[in-house]
């Protein structure tokens, strides 16, 4: 068993360590001494570490051993100003904030990281690759490249232009004045960014963080969020600095600039350095000096205030114009010198007046005609993007010969108290107009810029050979008609009135009735009571439709056939005198419909082609014998005469070394004696054009006069065939419509005319009888007449449609429509034979019968020897008798061809 013993107090003792002497170490090797080596380097390095600990803790205790015992004293006693200041200047301060500085950079890292990865999921429908600065400005060109309008709408604009477009004075300064350091960053200057990021946080607005990249992006993709500058703003900047380093690496510094520079916004609508070069100075964008360059590049910053049109700002725009420069020669692009010799230049003086939308168009009516039309097409908000490039069917050649016209016409406006015009003229081959006057003064307040030749307006009696007699000339089952049908002028008002109130008469201009008229004649003098027949014969709606399908669309188009047979003249319905130039145009083509067109070719602003006009065969609306019927009448001066006498082979109606075919027109105010709208048609084989005047608000005129559209259409047609059309070979001197095969010549109803090839003795409706008329007045032959003045004459006869009575078409001269009383009385003659001094002399005395008298013939054994008019009723021949003549007969004759003779 052990005996365990507690040591006592006096057994504990300190072991002395043996001496040298006594205790040797034993002999180790060389790799027992290195490693002994090594664990007193680490245990002397964790001695030392101890002892720092050791000291730090003790400092620490000292520390808090010296503050307050009370624990609220104790906390707010750590905020000691000097123990603040001591900690933080301490090394264990600047260690904290090394540290926290770090962690912040990694912080910031990571949550920009972060929100650029977040917002980039965002960006990803946005094709930086295809990005393009379009035009918002629509250039309408002519047909031959004439600029007519720059269409700037009436919000902001641009023209864009290329690179080597720019002037580089342009480039510097906006490089000067915007991003110094634009060549040298990769789309974003980080500085910039972080000083912006500063101002934001601070509480004040964004400031001089974007790059001339960064700004390009937030023209283009987020022009509607830019408003928002403050903390809100931060997610587009972000936006904005990821899609322009990916632009940095698609593009190229120039590529930017000049992208840049046309989108950039130069003060008001102004968008695009060309559009503030032309607007400013007008002059290209190439073409900027130094100065201009400088002031240019200035606006961009605050272009609602720098605007030069806004004269509050010029102080500021000077000043900033002046820095750009200064900027420029510091970055080396310009010298000092130069920079101050453009100071000097009193840039605010060259700046032009400011504009209005309308100013420097050309063809004002046609082009906005066009715009319209475009818009309704392709809608506004497409059109109105811009950048689209038109070319139109007009020819600006023949439209400045429009207006000079219609400058012409518009001074001869006083004669029949009228204030306006308009023309409307058409390509016959194509149906492209090729001019359009809407007004007499685009720049008349209150109705210059409304386009009348677009405007619903009564036809009068232009509408008569569409309306009427084209329809009557087609082809039908039984009774067929020609410009030689006959149709009685007389008084139908218990037919044309039916159903109508209160007054109505139907009536020509002149107030005379003509009777048994070809349709050659009642056409071309304008008759309404023929007229309106050949529309009854064919049926209003028929009649109605015919004209619209021939180019009249809008013709009672609501009213349809609820005009009754006032349509027939023109009334209750209306056209507009682009559609009239057609629609004649259309009968010019041989009855052949084509769509109206003001359009060859639409580009966008890639100069893709979206739109391009190509001719077609045409819709045909009749034969094409109806067509040149019409075109025969209407061309035909001789049968014009009827009612318009020698005016009917004046200007206008005739127009030197042009073949026309014409038709005027008159409409009337609800008082029928009161004239209101005047009208003039006129087409060649090439050109159809209408001309219509008139007052602006639809009152009445002075007179009908139509000295007006007439001087209209003499001064365009003439230049426009003679100097346009034939310099381009489309047209010869006196080129006529050319007569079409089927067209026969015959003679009915004693008159020899054209027909159509299916006129025959079946299909005209007509019977011939034998009557007989007295030879010498022309009458229709009485019981009483003398034998020997009878004459048998073969007459045709029709029935009229509408009255239902027959017709008779007599030769001239003779008429039927008077009865011969018998009271003709022919001349008598006596002829003797005197001798004097063994000569003999001839004598006659002649008795003046009903008629003048005419001729005598003496005639000697059937031998006529003296001849001549009867200018006395006593006669003496020269012819001395022989003695020898069987017979000698003085034969008379009245101005009717009656005949007496008298044998010596």
């Amino acid at each position: 068993m052990v005996n365990l013993k507690k040591k006592s107090d006096s057994d504990k003792k300190v072991a002395k360590a043996p001496s040298a002497e006594k205790i040797k170490p034993p002999k180790r090797s060389f790799r027992h001494r290195s490693k002994d080596k090594s664990m007193s380097t680490y245990s002397s390095l964790v001695y030392r570490s101890k002892v720092k600990k050791d000291k730090k803790s003790k400092k620490h205790a000292e520390d808090l051993a010296s503050l307050p015992k009370q624990p609220v004293k104790r906390f707010f006693a750590h905020f000691h100003p000097k123990r603040v200041f001591h900690y933080w200047f301490s090394k264990r301060g600047l260690k904290t904030l090394l540290k926290i500085f770090a962690a912040t950079i990694l912080i910031l890292i990571i949550t920009i990281g972060g929100l650029f990865l977040y917002y980039k999921k965002d960006l990803d429908a946005i094709q930086l690759d295809e990005l393009k600065v379009s035009e918002t400005v629509n250039t309408y060109l002519d047909r031959n490249g004439e600029v007519l309008w720059e269409d700037k709408g009436d919000g902001d604009y641009r023209l864009v232009v290329n690179g080597d477009e720019i002037s580089t004075y342009m480039r510097q300064a906006t490089v000067a004045i915007e991003d110094r350091n634009f060549y040298n960053h990769n789309g974003i200057d980080f500085w910039g960014l972080i000083r912006a990021a500063f101002s934001t946080f601070s509480g004040k607005s964004v400031q001089g963080g974007s790059t001339l990249t960064q700004q390009l992006i937030k023209q283009v993709y987020f022009s509607d969020e830019a408003k928002d500058r403050g903390l809100s703003g931060i997610p587009r900047k972000i936006k904005e600095a990821i899609l322009a380093i990916e632009l940095e690496k698609m593009y190229d510094k120039e590529q930017i600039i000049t992208m840049y520079l046309n989108e950039s916004p130069y003060g008001g609508r102004r968008n695009g350095v060309q559009s503030a070069a032309q607007t400013y100075f007008g002059k290209n964008a190439k073409d900027l000096t130094l100065a201009e360059s400088a002031f240019l590049a200035a606006i961009p910053n605050n272009p609602a205030v720098l605007n030069p049109y806004n004269e509050y700002g010029h102080e500021a725009l000077i000043w900033r114009q002046q820095y750009t420069l200064d900027v420029m020669a510091e970055l080396g692009y310009i010298t000092q010198e130069e920079a101050d010799a453009a100071k000097q230049e009193n840039i605010l003086d060259r700046i032009l007046p400011e504009t209005n939308q309308y100013d420097n168009i050309k063809a004002p009516h046609f082009v906005l005609e066009v715009k319209d039309k475009l818009e309704e097409k392709y809608g506004v908000k497409t059109m109105r993007a811009g950048g689209f490039t038109i070319t139109t069917t007009l020819d600006y050649r023949a439209q400045k010969m429009a207006e000079q016209a219609v400058a012409n016409g518009a001074a001869l406006m006083y004669a029949n108290g009228s204030d306006n015009i308009a023309l409307a003229s058409v390509d016959v081959s194509t149906a492209q107009v090729i001019a359009m006057v809407g007004s007499a003064d685009w720049k008349i307040p209150g109705y210059g810029e409304v386009n009348a030749a677009t405007s619903q307006l009564e036809p009068g009696s232009s509408i008569k050979p569409v309306v009427d007699y084209g329809p009557l000339f087609i082809q039908r089952e039984g009774q067929n008609y020609g410009p030689g049908s006959i149709l009685k002028d007389e008084n139908i008002d218990n037919i044309y009135c039916a159903g109508y109130t209160g007054t109505c008469a139907l009536r020509n201009y002149t107030g005379t009735w003509y009777g048994n008229v070809t349709i050659r004649r009642a056409l071309a003098g304008s008759l309404n009571i023929p007229a309106v027949k050949a529309m009854y014969i064919n049926g209003i709606e028929k009649s109605v439709k015919v004209a619209q399908d021939l180019g009249e669309k809008s013709y009672c188009a609501s009213e349809g056939s609820a005009g009754g047979l006032s349509v027939a003249i023109g009334s209750g319905c209306t056209v507009t005198p682009v559609e009239h130039a057609n629609t004649y145009a259309s009968i010019a083509r041989g009855g052949v419909y084509k769509e109206l067109a003001y359009v060859l070719e639409v580009k966008n602003s890639s100069g893709d082609v979206i739109e391009s006009w190509s001719d077609s065969a045409g819709e045909r609306v009749y034969d094409d014998q109806v067509a040149y019927m019409l075109s025969s009448i209407l061309s035909d001066a001789n049968a014009r005469s009827i009612t318009f006498g020698s005016q009917g082979s004046s200007f206008g109606f005739v127009v030197p070394n042009v073949w026309t075919a014409t038709k005027t027109g008159t409409s009337t105010t609800s008082n029928a004696a009161v004239a209101k709208d005047s009208w003039m048609v006129d087409y060649s084989p090439v050109i159809a054009t209408a001309v219509w005047n008139g007052n602006h608000d639809g009152s009445g005129l002075r007179d009908s006069s139509n000295t007006v559209v007439r001087r209209v259409i003499a001064d365009y047609v003439e230049p426009v065939h003679t100097q346009l059309y034939a310099s381009e070979g489309k047209w010869t001197a006196n080129q006529a419509i050319p007569q079409p095969a089927g067209i026969q010549r015959l003679t009915v109803n004693g008159q020899t005319d054209i027909w159509p090839s299916w006129y025959n003795s079946k299909t005209s409706g007509v019977t011939t009888e034998t009557l007989t008329f007295n030879k010498y007045t022309n009458k229709l032959a009485s019981d009483c007449t003398p034998a020997d003045q009878k004459v048998s004459v073969e007459v045709t006869k029709t029935i009229d449609p509408i009255t239902g009575r027959a017709i008779y078409s007599v030769p001239e001269p003779y008429n039927r429509d008077e009865t011969d009383d018998c009271s003709y009385k022919g001349p008598t003659v006596s002829i003797y034979s005197t001798t004097k001094d063994g000569k003999k002399t001839l004598t006659a005395v002649v008795t003046k019968g009903s008629a003048n008298l005419g001729t005598y013939s003496l005639v000697v054994d059937g031998k006529t020897e003296e001849s001549g008019n009867i200018s006395n009723t006593s006669l003496k021949f020269s012819y001395e008798p022989t003695g020898k003549e069987k017979t000698i007969k003085i034969v008379i004759t009245d101005s009717n061809g009656y005949e007496v003779s008298d044998t010596l």
